[in-house]
């Protein structure tokens, strides 16, 4: 399947825990002020790629803890990100995703695709960059609005659980 890419990253520290890496869909429609990758928001820039070559990669990597999907906006590409999930998850490999959407938009929007995505992440790190709640204090999240979502306990629940370091497969 083709998935409309800006970028990749073999190994990342940055975005999740351990040795990641990081794939940076292409396509945001968002446009957060103050984002840190606002060439990732034309939908039609960036390269196409097929997700078995970024499978490939991943699988090639012996230190990779884990993978995160990033963007852009990961939701607009349901389908290809679905299945780099799975082959992360195949290979045991935690998934954790970045979106401007919260867990309640997607979990309770028309949205079926976006629904099915989620089933196939571990953490979630959720909401819109909020330029005027940024924060370096906090792991893993630009702006004080944005949440890490423990997203399997949080369909299991019905509600938003947040995530706790050790769990959802992080180690």
């Amino acid at each position: 399947m083709k998935i409309r890419i800006a970028g990749i990253t073999e190994d990342s520290i940055v975005d999740g825990p351990g040795i990641r890496m990081t794939v940076f869909v292409q396509g945001c429609p968002h446009h957060c002020h103050g984002c840190h990758n606002p060439e990732t928001h034309d939908p039609n820039d960036g390269q196409l790629m097929d997700t078995e070559e970024i499978i490939a990669k991943m699988y090639s990597n012996p230190l990779l803890d884990g993978i995160t999907i990033s963007g852009g906006e990961p939701f607009m590409q349901p389908g290809a990100c679905v299945e780099l999930a799975k082959a992360a998850h195949d290979r045991g490999l935690n998934v954790w995703c970045y979106t401007g959407y919260t867990i309640e938009a997607i979990i309770y929007g028309r949205d079926n695709g976006k629904r099915g995505l989620l089933k196939h992440i571990d953490v979630l790190v959720d909401g819109p960059y909020i330029e005027a709640q940024r924060t370096l204090e906090l792991p893993w999240r630009g702006s004080k609005n944005q949440r890490l979502i423990d997203v399997q306990a949080s369909l299991a629940a019905g509600k938003a659980v947040e995530y706790k370091s050790g769990t959802s497969k992080e180690e």
